[in-house]
């Protein structure tokens, strides 16, 4: 028994926070890497992943299209501003390297089939360890900005949201572009308030061949702490789509606040991976797009009950 105890208490305290949009990102708070990793620090986090946004949109061109570069606003598409990223990411390593936390270069890319070319250079050009993909826009809507959601939830049908959003993240995962899906019923989070809780089932009969896909081509999921905080009652994905993903046979599974800043680095972070242990499921890092366990799954039940 004793030599069950150093495991546990191990898997309680070895934290990473796989989903963290520094300054890069136009929608986050100015912030640097730095401040991040000492905030990562301070918090107890054993490692961080930066996954700053990659977004373009060929035919709304007027919407994201930038980042944040030294203080100002550049288009994504030219991605000179990734020399940049990586160096400031190459300097926290080399600064934290003893003190952790063990800092990763990821990126959170919004899928589209007009952004492969893009896509591809990016992936080909840099040496990523995680790549996010992510469904953010349908018809060049964001779903995800509660500014633009409402016109475009009111002149969509519900039926017409699931063939459009389902059917985007399934292009997605057959893309192979990515290690992993961020928040995959991410029109949860406005969508409710429009189409009330019909949205909640709107997965069903539609993801599980794309869950199938995800196992077979050794994908991962992202379970995302951020719905917490816009006052929705699980994480994404819910409860059940994680018991689908489970059941179709994903095994790779990462945790992530998608902060956007300090503030919510690190948020629901513990409570999102012992709902992973209670499953039987391990948490996994990435090293150059390269899968690990954090630590060994515990299977048996914790008396803290996740979201």
């Amino acid at each position: 028994m004793n030599n069950q105890e150093p495991k546990e208490n191990a898997t309680r305290h070895y934290l990473a926070d796989y989903h963290v949009h520094p300054g890069y990102s136009i929608d986050a708070a100015p912030e640097n890497i730095r401040r991040y990793c000492l905030q990562a620090r301070d918090a107890g986090l054993k490692e961080i992943c930066f996954t700053t946004h990659l977004e373009h949109d060929a035919v709304y061109f007027h919407q994201n299209n930038e980042v944040r570069l030294q203080g100002q606003r550049v288009p994504s598409y030219r991605l000179h501003w990734l020399d940049e990223y990586f160096r400031e990411i190459e300097e926290a390593r080399q600064e934290f390297k003893t003190t952790g936390p063990v800092v990763k270069a990821g990126v959170e890319i919004g899928y589209s089939a007009q952004l492969e070319e893009l896509i591809h250079r990016a992936l080909q050009d840099y040496p990523f360890d995680f790549v996010l993909g992510a469904i953010h826009s349908v018809q060049g809507a964001s779903i995800s900005a509660i500014k633009e959601c409402p016109e475009f939830f009111h002149l969509c049908s519900l039926e017409d949201l699931k063939q459009d959003y389902f059917g985007a993240l399934e292009n997605a995962v057959k893309s192979n572009f990515f290690d992993c899906l961020a928040h995959p019923d991410l029109y949860r989070r406005y969508g409710y308030e429009f189409y009330g809780p019909e949205i909640l089932n709107m997965h069903r009969g539609i993801i599980e061949p794309i869950l199938k896909e995800v196992a077979k081509r050794g994908m991962g999921l992202e379970i995302n702490t951020s719905s917490l905080r816009r006052g929705l009652k699980e994480f994404h994905p819910s409860r059940e789509i994680l018991d689908m993903a489970v059941k179709t046979g994903v095994e790779i599974f990462t945790v992530g606040s998608d902060a956007h800043s300090l503030e919510e680095l690190g948020d629901n972070i513990k409570e999102a991976t012992l709902l992973l242990e209670q499953k039987g499921q391990n948490v996994y890092g990435f090293t150059r797009r390269r899968p690990y366990p954090l630590l060994p799954a515990r299977r048996e039940t914790e008396t803290t009950t996740p979201p």
